[in-house]
């Protein structure tokens, strides 16, 4: 392929889920060293496994990013946060995504960018995730969850439009991927009041 040293299926995946998001974002970056371009199945293997929670991680910081920017990718992200949502609606045992999805690839250079946006703000957030509140991300929170993503995803294209609010969505995302990673229900539950927050706010806008 174009890359080398990898293919559309991705290259070696380090063992486990990262439980941190300075863990995910070291092995984003791990994924990106050495090539010019980086296929999302790559990123996707990176995260150590097919989980749910780490790739909503991986897209909710890939929309937050300045790599929501690039024409293309809130529709890009929004079909997978679509397939993601269904499957853990549906409780599929593990994830899974189409050939042509996984074989998109974008700049090395631009993740690298990305993930400089993240470095302060990471160390922090680690800081204070902790397992607490597991109701949150377990049976009945986690179809929630998969709910408000699937409808987040279904707007997604709209959102190509309006600027940053691609961004806006990634924020939510972040929360609920962070949530489920570490088991922090209270991540969860700070997603849920921020998309509250946003939608009153849309329909005050409205009315």
């Amino acid at each position: 392929m174009a890359d080398g040293s990898e293919d559309a299926r991705g290259g070696s995946a380090e063992e486990g889920e990262p439980r941190t998001f300075g863990q995910l974002l070291a092995r984003i970056g791990a994924a990106a060293a050495d090539r010019d371009r980086v296929y999302f199945a790559t990123l996707i293997e990176a995260m150590g496994s097919r989980a749910y929670g780490p790739v909503l991680l991986l897209i909710g910081t890939i929309l937050f990013s300045p790599l929501s920017g690039i024409p293309g990718m809130p529709t890009l992200m929004g079909i997978a946060l679509l397939l993601v949502s269904l499957q853990m609606l549906f409780g599929r045992g593990s994830l899974w995504l189409p050939g042509w999805l996984l074989a998109r690839r974008v700049s090395s250079r631009r993740i690298v960018r990305a993930l400089s946006f993240f470095d302060g703000p990471a160390r922090k957030i680690d800081r204070v995730l902790r397992r607490r509140q597991v109701w949150l991300v377990s049976g009945g929170g986690t179809a929630v969850v998969a709910m408000l993503c699937l409808a987040l995803a279904c707007l997604m294209p709209a959102m190509e439009l309006v600027p940053f609010s691609a961004t806006a969505a990634g924020l939510a995302l972040l929360l609920f991927g962070l949530g489920m990673v570490a088991a922090d229900g209270l991540f969860v539950l700070a997603g849920l009041v921020y998309l509250g927050g946003v939608v009153l706010l849309a329909l005050t806008g409205l009315f």
